[in-house]
């Protein structure tokens, strides 16, 4: 017997909720991974480690709001809470490979293709070992085709994101590529959905080792919430927010700015009114 899907139980406010989390992560992500390339290499896996957390949290939250609307008219669902939260950690490490790699190898194509890979899969991954954790009175099958496109959806995303990360331009760039990322990511959430058939047992006995949609809901929202909300603030305060066009220019160029750009008025600086080296050979070792 083939069991009544509806991904939409509660209309809009599950799917679109679901997008705001994934942009949240995603501009968090973004812009964490364009800091770690403009601060010393030693701060740069603090902030790319940071970055892979926050897209991380942002697709795994918005994974589970939107499966707050699905359901199945003939049997309730349960969750099963190991595989549940095996997810978040599968999605935060292979996100983190990926960023790692843009991180230190930069937008070339072979890192590109290689960390958007990854990280496509492992959001991928996420979905469908999400998925595995659903627990019903029935058997959960796939449309082969259909799960493919939804893995393409999430490769291509991720790349996109990576790209956009490694281009050093501002708020702004990151925000607009936030909200392309969420719109891929829910892409390939409702996607991988539309892959689903449900088909149904005939015993009407509820399954075991599992917690409802409801009672995994406080956990989740009060988790990776409260860190994207930390994430937010580290970003928001960050002294970089403030930095010199000069950094910025070295900065885009791939390079760490000489050094400090001294700020009017800082009469202690003794490097105050120094011009930083225009050709690479005249370089002190002091200002690598």
């Amino acid at each position: 017997m083939q069991g009544t899907v509806d991904g939409f139980s509660y209309g809009l406010v599950t799917p679109v909720t679901a997008y705001l989390m994934a942009c949240l992560g995603g501009a968090l992500g973004l812009r964490c991974t364009t800091r770690s390339l403009l601060v010393a290499h030693s701060w740069r896996p603090g902030w790319l480690a940071l970055g892979s957390a926050a897209i991380g949290s942002g697709i795994w939250t918005m994974h589970f709001i939107a499966m707050m609307g699905f359901s199945v008219e003939e049997a309730p669902i349960y969750y099963d809470k190991a595989l549940t939260f095996a997810s978040l950690a599968v999605a935060i490490v292979m996100v983190g490979i990926g960023i790692f790699i843009v991180g230190y190898r930069g937008a070339t194509g072979t890192a590109l293709f290689t960390g958007g890979t990854i990280t496509g899969l492992g959001v991928a991954t996420m979905h469908y070992l999400g998925m595995a954790g659903m627990r019903l009175r029935g058997t959960l099958e796939y449309n082969t085709l259909t799960v493919s496109a939804s893995v393409v959806i999430a490769v291509v995303a991720a790349t996109a994101a990576l790209w956009a990360a490694a281009q050093v331009r501002g708020f702004l760039w990151s925000l607009g590529a936030s909200l392309v990322m969420g719109l891929a990511v829910t892409g390939m959430h409702y996607t991988g959905m539309a892959a689903l058939s449900v088909h149904l047992h005939g015993s009407s006995a509820a399954p075991s080792g599992g917690d409802s949609a409801a009672e995994l809901l406080a956990p989740m929202m009060i988790g990776p919430l409260a860190f994207l909300l930390l994430a937010g603030v580290i970003v928001m305060f960050d002294p970089l927010m403030v930095m010199g066009k000069a950094d910025l220019q070295s900065a885009a160029q791939g390079q760490r700015a000489p050094y400090p750009v001294p700020r009017s008025g800082d009469r202690h600086d003794p490097r105050a009114g120094r011009r930083p080296p225009q050709h690479p050979d005249s370089r002190t070792p002091q200002s690598w």
